[in-house]
């Protein structure tokens, strides 16, 4: 296998659910020592919020569980499906559509991440249009347990 291996992790707007993943990966290579052996990313499907910081309640969320994080949207571009190993659409809906959009013989594994969750939630939680951070805390937990799972059978 060589290294280091590369994941994206995509959402419709890359302001919730993707840069959460993205961060709580990042955190827990970090943790187990393997940080110099991934490259890990997100992206949006659609170009609604592209610049724009991530969602204060998800940062929020992250800071809960003392993870940073800073990042601003950004759409997924065509040479992101050659440039890393998994690409990994956090519902069904978005997995459909990187599929479409990915060139053909592209070198990324395209992925559900919910695939990974031990509890078998299929769908990442999408707390964007809820009030409060509950949903945050939600959309969290599923990240972390497909995080933590993903990467006990890839790393």
């Amino acid at each position: 296998m060589s290294y280091p291996q590369s994941i994206l992790f995509v959402c419709s707007a890359n302001i919730c659910r993707s840069p959460t993943a993205e961060a709580i990966f990042a955190h827990i290579i970090k943790e187990r020592g393997i940080q110099y052996k991934w490259e890990v990313n997100s992206a949006a499907i659609g170009v609604w919020h592209i610049g724009k910081p991530t969602d204060w309640r998800a940062v929020e969320a992250l800071r809960n569980h003392s993870i940073e994080y800073n990042g601003r949207s950004k759409q997924i571009k065509d040479e992101d499906f050659n440039k890393f190993d998994y690409i990994l659409g956090v519902d069904e809906k978005n997995v459909v559509k990187l599929k479409e959009m990915a060139p053909k013989n592209c070198k990324a594994k395209i992925l559900l991440l919910s695939d990974f969750d031990t509890e078998e939630d299929r769908i990442i939680r999408d707390p964007y249009f809820d009030t409060g951070l509950e949903g945050f805390e939600k959309c969290y937990q599923q990240c972390l347990r497909c995080c933590k799972a993903f990467l006990d059978k890839h790393s």
